[in-house]
């Protein structure tokens, strides 16, 4: 009769190891069915479930690594598996995996209780726990810094339900909790679209253009009220831009100079090119300042509005289509389809209520730092950390970005 037999290992972490300890299980001719690493502070947890080969001792292999543990300073212990619980385990592989994503400037043990109590409630089985983020020293980093912990749950799901609930336990903790299914397209994304104002940027250029033009306080009104949902975008955007009238042109060249881009644009960007991705810009504000943003990071593609100028005075008028929250979607389309990517694999980022057109339509639509209604609808959210905080609900490590 064949044997199961789970060998779990831990002890101080050195070179050869697992080296060592297979190259004993290759002399009985064993067979590997599962295996799983880790080391956390140069502490080895190694797990090896293994099947002896019926006819086969199994004492002589197992003296042979108890020996090879004493020797190497090493705790092991040896599970004998029955059938019936091996069967259990391999139906397992059959259900749904999902991609619960933690993210905080520091992320604490109750924000990991709480979270790992909602996946518990929904009768979901932890795989794997990673920490995605780079080590943190014992002094911090200050405001930039950040935390990440993926986790890896199998079984059935009431997807909206448990999004709900991550959703008001990261409200709560005052951090952010993304829930994904575990698919395909989760690390095969190819194309990432931008907002601009208050996403890639930490301002709306209408509001800055509004306030040497003396109208600050009535278009920041208006558009405090328009990202939030509660007026129509072209109509509001439209009465914005008449209030610039006889705004002189020279002024767009130094708004654009003193643009900041909001915290790890510059590094996500990077990244993502460096990976291969398609980035593009689409944006309700203008094209002067979409294009300057365009020279700066490297984007490929960018849609905004045309803001009329004549004489060396801006007129108070748009020229052409206005790009509102359908128009957004509709080019998203477009590029998506010219550069022959499905839409599963198409990211959107956006934080008003005109975003939410296109953020519906992609495969992963990303609500960043954005107003109450478009967290709520958004299929993720980050808030907490930097645009750069995407990177880790790809799957990507900080030891991979730039």
């Amino acid at each position: 009769m064949r044997e199961i037999i789970l060998i779990n290992i831990a002890g101080h972490d050195r070179p050869g190891v697992t080296s060592s300890l297979t190259a004993i299980l290759a002399q009985f001719d064993v067979n590997v069915l599962d295996i799983g690493q880790a080391v956390i502070h140069d502490t080895l947890s190694l797990g090896m479930l293994v099947e002896v080969p019926g006819g086969a001792e199994s004492s002589p292999l197992l003296k042979d690594i108890l020996f090879l543990c004493h020797e190497l300073g090493l705790q092991v212990r040896f599970t004998p598996i029955g059938a019936d619980s091996y069967d259990h385990w391999v139906t397992g592989q059959g259900k749904p995996r999902h991609i619960i994503t933690v993210l905080a400037r520091k992320i604490t043990a109750e924000h990991i209780a709480r979270v790992s109590a909602i996946i518990s409630e929904f009768h979901l089985n932890i795989d794997n726990i990673d920490r995605l983020s780079g080590r943190v020293p014992l002094n911090g980093a200050g405001a930039q810094s950040k935390a990440c912990v993926e986790i890896s749950a199998r079984g059935p799901l009431n997807d909206d339900e448990f999004r709900r609930r991550c959703m008001a336990l990261a409200s709560e903790l005052d951090i952010d909790v993304a829930y994904q299914e575990d698919t395909m397209f989760r690390r095969n994304r190819r194309l990432v679209a931008f907002d601009m104002d208050s996403t890639l940027i930490d301002a709306e250029v209408i509001d800055e253009l509004a306030k040497t033009a003396g109208v600050g306080d009535q278009v920041a009104a208006i558009t405090e009220r328009a990202m939030r949902g509660e007026l129509d975008f072209t109509a509001s955007f439209r009465a914005r831009v008449a209030l610039l009238k006889g705004l002189d042109e020279s002024v767009l060249q130094g708004i654009a100079t003193g643009l900041r881009l909001n915290e790890g644009a510059e590094r996500l960007v990077s990244t993502l090119k460096k990976m291969g991705y398609k980035t593009a810009i689409l944006s309700g504000g203008f094209n002067y300042f979409g294009q300057h943003l365009q020279q700066k990071l490297g984007i490929d593609y960018v849609f905004a509005n045309e803001l009329a100028i004549r004489d060396g005075k801006v007129t108070g008028e748009v020229v052409g289509q206005v790009v509102d929250g359908q128009r957004k979607a509709a080019l998203l389309r477009e590029i998506a389809a010219r550069e022959n990517i499905a839409m599963e694999q198409v990211i959107a980022v956006g934080d008003g209520a005109n975003d939410l057109p296109m953020l519906s339509i992609a495969g992963l639509g990303i609500a960043f730092r954005a107003k109450p209604i478009v967290k709520q609808s958004a299929k993720q959210s980050i808030s907490t950390l930097g645009l750069d905080g995407i990177l880790y609900l790809l799957g990507i490590s900080d030891r991979y970005a730039d």
